[in-house]
């Protein structure tokens, strides 16, 4: 067996040890908090009394909150010490990575305004700690092109049925059909299902045939487009649950791997109850009796004649 080369081996040595530190439920607890923190931080912030009276110990929390940040950070870029490209790999940790970075980038840093944004974008992380909600992002995200498919559809229907009010009902009720943005945005807040009855009966003032117009809209817009939208999410849910399930097997299988080459000795005792477990077997076969020849079948013509 190749004996693995001191530079490697310390590596892997640092990794084991950093990922005992972030796979404590203590070390995501401490970073969920301070993630917290910060955002009752950016929350004080918006009252001028406070910054004006405490501004030295904001900015001083402030300061602390990005020094977790940047360590845990590093502890977790060391976690993946022995395989880099792992770490690169994941989605989140190029999120985290990005949004602690950009606090140290000087014109991102003197900008204000974006700097705040950024700091907001911290209360995302918490999707890391808490497993619901980063399945629930993932599922918003693989839903996101049947979303636009949905989207499309819904918009080609809200313009038909814009043109036909336009057409029907724009002499009358100008102030609501006009003209095909009005139409569009009366039709939009109607799909919410807020003053349908006034739309009803004001519509009833104008032509009775106003209540086809107006009971098939909301059953298409409001209920059919509805419940196919909560379908395409629905599916999303399910398939970024099976993906989590399959990461959560998969990280785990790379902990067994990991744990046992960071410790060698446990390494060559695998290695050496898996030989002997091969010499018995082979003793065994070694030992076993040959199997007698095949019976070869009779001639039937030879014996005959």
């Amino acid at each position: 067996m190749t004996v693995p080369k001191p530079a490697g081996l310390g590596r892997t040595r640092l990794a084991a040890r950093c990922r005992t530190i972030t796979e404590d439920p203590a070390f995501g607890a401490v970073v969920f908090a301070v993630i917290l923190f910060n955002a009752a931080l950016l929350g004080a912030e918006t009252y001028s009394g406070l910054v004006t009276a405490y501004e030295p110990a904001l900015r001083a929390a402030e300061r602390c909150c990005l020094a977790v940040f940047a360590l845990e950070m590093l502890v977790r870029m060391g976690a993946h010490a022995d395989r880099p490209k792992a770490f690169f790999r994941d989605p989140w940790n190029l999120f985290d990575l990005a949004v602690v970075l950009s606090a140290f980038v000087p014109l991102i840093r003197e900008n204000t305004t974006v700097l705040r944004l950024l700091r907001l974008a911290r209360v995302l992380r918490t999707a890391r700690f808490l497993p619901q909600l980063r399945v629930l992002l993932i599922a918003v995200g693989r839903s996101l092109p049947g979303t636009l498919s949905f989207l499309f559809v819904g918009a080609l229907v809200l313009y038909v049925y814009a043109m036909v009010g336009w057409v029907c009902f724009a002499g009358p009720d100008p102030a609501h059909y006009g003209s095909i943005g009005r139409a569009a945005l009366t039709l939009f807040l109607l799909t919410t299902l807020d003053g349908l009855g006034e739309a009803v009966h004001a519509g009833l003032e104008i032509s009775r045939l106003s209540l086809f117009y107006y009971a098939s809209f909301v059953l298409l817009a409001s209920f059919v487009l509805v419940n196919v939208l909560i379908g395409v999410v629905l599916n999303s849910l399910d398939e970024a649950r099976e993906l989590e399930a399959e990461a959560n097997r998969a990280e785990e299988v790379r902990r067994r791997g990991a744990a046992a080459a960071a410790d060698p000795d446990e390494l060559h005792a695998r290695i050496a109850a898996a030989r002997r477990t091969l010499d018995d077997l082979e003793a065994v076969l070694a030992c076993a009796p040959a199997s007698p020849p095949a019976a070869r079948p009779l001639e039937t013509s030879g014996a005959r004649g």
